[in-house]
């Protein structure tokens, strides 16, 4: 566990109790009144229907209340025994939208998905609500992920067939996954490329291994834009998407992200991880569209290495979209 798991203080607003709530794992095309019925054998339909206008059944952590929304493969439905609070429909960090993406910068802290502990905050369930706003049984569906810790572009599709076609071929799709990371100490090379097998423990803590049975192949390239006698801030890309690659090969050569005490024992002077997802590149292989979503190197990370930040920060979110030879900024 991170250090700040622990210490982070989240809000109850539009929280789920785990004590007072089921979950239960979808394995088939279904609709959002069969699915509960199924699952409430002893309640009638008119009780069930009452249970779902009344906010107590959420899809991944949000809660819905029309009865035939569609349900899908590895969707998560939750029956709560009292109201599921909504949160103040503020808009989310978006950085681009269309009828089949949409992007955000997501903050540290802030959880890609609901977990065990967690259903109601995470980036799934503000661009759940978001889209409710405009369209009824609109919803996102999840392409791909980043930990809690971890900040920058996080993609979700409006459609399934979307989803299941970015997830179906996404190494072939990606062209560009890059991080800024800030690590200790500041003597890493200038440049380099780790290549590891990782594999699993019992208890889901990565680790590098010799052992190319039972590890995955991770490679993780990294070139060094500052320095001091601490820190270092890097500019990584990754070639295969492992689970906690980043930290997990830089932490077995030495290097560790700041803030980032699973893998290592680093300072933590900015009270977060220093890990951001600056830039992702792929292609829709539904409409061979191009996305390139970039966000701006977090301001924290440069007051490290003492940055002029109002002289020097001042790029924006930037999105670059390609279709038939066309190019639209």
């Amino acid at each position: 566990m991170n250090r700040n798991d622990v210490k982070r203080k989240r809000s109850s607003k539009g929280l789920i109790n785990p004590e007072r709530t089921k979950t239960y794992l979808v394995t088939h095309e279904e609709n959002l009144l069969d699915f509960v019925k199924k699952h409430l054998p002893k309640q009638s339909e008119k009780n069930v229907r009452r249970i779902i206008a009344n906010h107590q059944v959420a899809i991944n952590g949000a809660p819905v209340s029309y009865f035939y929304e569609p349900l899908f493969n590895e969707d998560e439905v939750t029956i709560a025994w009292e109201p599921i609070r909504r949160y103040q429909r503020n808009k989310p960090p978006i950085i681009y939208e269309d009828d089949d993406i949409i992007a955000i910068n997501k903050p540290s802290g802030l959880l890609s998905v609901a977990s065990e502990k967690e259903k109601g905050r995470t980036a799934y369930r503000l661009i759940a609500d978001y889209l409710s706003n405009f369209k009824r049984g609109a919803r996102p569906y999840v392409v791909h992920r980043l930990d809690e810790d971890t900040s920058g572009v996080l993609i979700f599709a409006k459609k399934i067939e979307v989803r299941e076609a970015l997830q179906k071929s996404w190494q072939q799709v990606v062209s560009k996954r890059a991080y800024f990371a800030v690590v200790e100490p500041g003597t890493i090379e200038d440049n380099g490329v780790l290549q590891d097998y990782l594999a699993i423990d019992r208890t889901q803590k990565m680790y590098v291994t010799a052992n190319k049975k039972y590890g995955k192949l991770a490679i993780t390239k990294f070139k060094t834009l500052k320095r001091n006698a601490k820190y270092a801030l890097l500019d990584v890309n990754i070639d295969s998407g492992r689970k906690n690659q980043i930290r997990v090969q830089l932490g077995h050569h030495g290097y560790y992200v700041v803030g980032d005490d699973k893998y290592g024992k680093p300072s933590n002077p900015l009270k977060r991880l220093a890990l951001h997802a600056y830039e992702l590149s792929f292609v829709n292989p539904l409409t061979s569209k191009e996305y390139d979503f970039k966000t701006p190197c977090p301001k924290e990370f440069l007051t490290l290495f003492n940055e002029n930040l109002e002289a020097k920060d001042k790029k924006k979110s930037s999105t670059f979209i390609r279709q038939r030879g066309k190019s639209k900024r």
